[in-house]
C-alpha cells in the first residue's frame, strides 16, 4: 500500500461521508439507492413485506437516502404488475412504514412518482386492452409496445395524478418526492425530440415538449408548498438512436440544460436534478453494462405477449449468432466507461445550473461503487452525490464498505442479471462468480439464499 493511501482515503471518505443540504432536506453522506426494486407487492398495487424488507437492509446498510423504485401514480402507468402505487388515499398508510423503517437508520426516503407511458413491459388485465398513453401515436421501436396520443384532457388528468401523489408522499411521512423523466418512460416520450411528433402546445420545440413537466412541476407545489423536496430524474442526451441509426437522437445536452433552468420555474420548481441517459429501458447506457445471452433468452418470454416486435427480438436473443451479434452492437454503443457513464452529462447541468442557483443540487447515476470514484465526481462539482442501485444490490452495505476501503472486495461485475431476471423472479444479484463453494450446486445455494433473503423476516413469525 501507498504510504500516502490511507490519507487519500480519509479525504474521500470525508467528502463521501459529509452532509448534503437540498433547500428542504438534508442527507447524511451523497450516497443515494437510485430507483430499483422487484415484484414485490400485492396485485393491486398495494405494498407487500418483502418491499418493506427490501427497503430496509439498504437503510440498516448506510445509504443517505433511498430513491423508491418507479411508483405508479396510476394503475394505467405502471411497468409491471405486484408494485407498490401511489393513486389512492389506501397506500398512504404503506408507505408511512416504509419512511418509518428507514428514518430509523437515519436514512431520507424520496418517491419517485411515475407513469409508463407507451413504455409498459408488462400492465397486468387492467390494461390488457388499452394502448399505452404518450406523446405519439407510435409504437417503441425496442418491444413494439403500442401508445395512443393523449388528449388535453388525459394530459390533465395525468398532471393530477402526479400532484396528488406528491400530497399522499408528503402525508405518508416521506422525504420528497422525485419525477421520472428519464430511460424511456412518459415524461421522456413528452420531453424527447426523438419521441414526441406532437403538433400542439405540447410538442415541437424544447419549450413545448417541457409544458407536460413544467404543469406537473407547478401542480406538486400547489398541493405540497415549497418547504418538501422536489427533484426531477433526466436524461443528459437521449440516445434514441441506439438501435436503429436513421431514427431521430432526441434530445442534446444543450436541450436538456435548457428544460432544466426552465424546471426551476423561477425558484419556485424544483430542488434538485437527477442526471441519467437513454430514451428507452434497457438501454445500452442504462444501465450500463453487459447483455448475458442466457438470461436474456431464458426471460425474455414473458415480453411476447406486451409488443409488436417483441417475437423478432425472442427469435434473435434465440440464435446464438444473433444473440452474439446484439450484444456486440450493445457493448458498441455502451462505449468503454461504465462507473461514472454520465459525468459529463451531470456536469453541463451543474455549470449551468449553479450559474442560476447556487442551492440546486445535482445527482447522478452511474454504476458507482469505488471511493476514489464517487470523490472525484464530487471534488471536480460535476454532481454533489451519487446514486447506485445494481452495486448496492450486488453489497447491501456498500456505505459502510467505502468508510473502511476504496471498494468491496467482491464487486458488481455489471452483468445485468439481476435486471433480467426480474421479469420473472425475485430481483437479486444472480451473478454465480460472486459467490464461494466447493461445487456449482453449493455456489448456486447461496446465491439464491441471498436473493431470498428479502422475504426475511416473513409477514408472520
Amino acid at each position: 500500500m501507498h504510504p500516502n493511501s490511507q490519507y487519500i482515503h480519509a479525504d474521500n471518505t470525508a467528502l463521501i461521508f459529509d452532509d448534503l443540504k437540498f433547500r428542504s432536506l438534508t442527507v447524511k453522506n451523497r450516497l443515494f439507492r437510485s430507483n430499483i426494486s422487484g415484484q414485490f407487492d400485492d396485485y393491486n398495487g398495494h405494498g407487500g413485506n418483502a418491499r418493506l424488507n427490501w427497503e430496509e437492509k439498504f437503510a440498516r446498510g448506510g445509504i443517505g437516502c433511498i430513491i423508491s423504485s418507479f411508483t405508479p401514480v396510476s394503475v394505467r402507468g405502471r411497468i409491471l404488475v405486484r408494485y407498490a402505487m401511489i393513486d389512492d388515499d389506501d397506500k398512504i398508510p404503506f408507505w408511512r412504514e416504509i419512511g418509518r423503517r428507514v428514518h430509523a437508520y437515519d436514512c431520507r426516503f424520496i418517491m419517485q412518482l411515475s407513469h409508463s407511458g407507451r413504455q409498459q413491459d408488462m400492465g397486468g388485465v387492467e390494461n390488457l386492452f388499452s394502448k399505452g398513453l404518450s406523446s405519439t401515436c407510435k409504437s417503441d421501436y425496442f418491444h413494439g409496445l403500442l401508445a395512443q396520443a393523449m388528449t388535453k384532457p388525459e394530459i390533465a388528468q395525468v398532471v393530477e395524478q402526479f400532484a396528488q401523489g406528491a400530497r399522499r408522499a408528503r402525508e405518508a411521512g416521506l422525504d420528497g418526492v422525485e419525477l421520472h423523466g428519464a430511460n424511456g418512460y412518459l415524461l421522456t416520450q413528452f420531453l424527447s425530440s426523438g419521441i414526441n411528433d406532437r403538433t400542439d402546445e405540447y410538442g415541437g420545440g424544447w419549450e413545448g415538449r417541457a409544458r407536460f413537466v413544467l404543469e406537473i412541476v407547478r401542480a406538486i407545489r400547489r398541493e405540497v408548498g415549497h418547504d418538501f423536496h422536489l427533484q426531477m430524474k433526466i436524461n443528459g442526451v437521449d440516445h434514441n438512436d441506439w438501435l436503429y441509426p436513421w431514427i431521430r437522437k432526441g434530445n442534446t445536452l444543450d436541450e436538456t440544460v435548457k428544460i432544466c433552468t426552465m424546471l426551476l420555474d423561477g425558484g419556485k420548481g424544483v430542488d434538485s436534478f437527477h442526471v441519467s441517459s437513454g430514451s428507452t429501458f434497457p438501454h445500452p447506457r442504462n444501465p450500463a453494462g453487459d447483455l448475458p445471452l442466457n438470461d436474456l433468452h431464458r426471460w425474455y418470454d414473458g415480453m411476447l405477449s406486451q409488443g409488436t416486435r417483441a417475437p423478432m427480438n425472442y427469435a434473435i436473443f434465440s440464435n446464438p449468432l444473433l444473440a452474439r451479434a446484439f450484444q456486440a452492437l450493445w457493448r458498441w454503443r455502451r462505449g468503454k466507461v461504465i462507473e461514472g457513464i454520465n459525468l459529463d452529462y451531470a456536469r453541463a447541468v451543474s455549470e449551468a445550473i449553479g450559474k442560476i442557483d447556487a442551492d440546486i443540487k445535482v445527482l447522478c447515476t452511474g454504476g458507482f461503487q469505488h471511493a476514489d470514484r464517487i470523490a472525484e465526481a464530487i471534488r471536480s462539482k460535476a454532481c454533489d452525490g451519487v446514486t447506485m442501485a445494481r452495486p448496492l444490490i450486488a453489497n447491501n452495505d456498500l456505505p459502510e464498505i467505502l468508510a473502511k476501503a476504496n471498494g468491496p472486495e467482491k464487486e458488481c461485475t455489471y452483468c445485468n442479471k439481476c435486471l433480467l431476471n426480474d421479469l420473472e423472479n425475485p430481483l437479486g444479484c444472480y451473478d454465480l462468480s460472486r459467490f464461494d463453494g466447493t461445487s456449482f450446486e453449493d455456489r448456486y445455494d447461496k446465491m439464491i439464499k441471498q436473493v431470498m433473503s428479502v422475504f426475511e423476516p416473513p409477514t408472520f413469525h
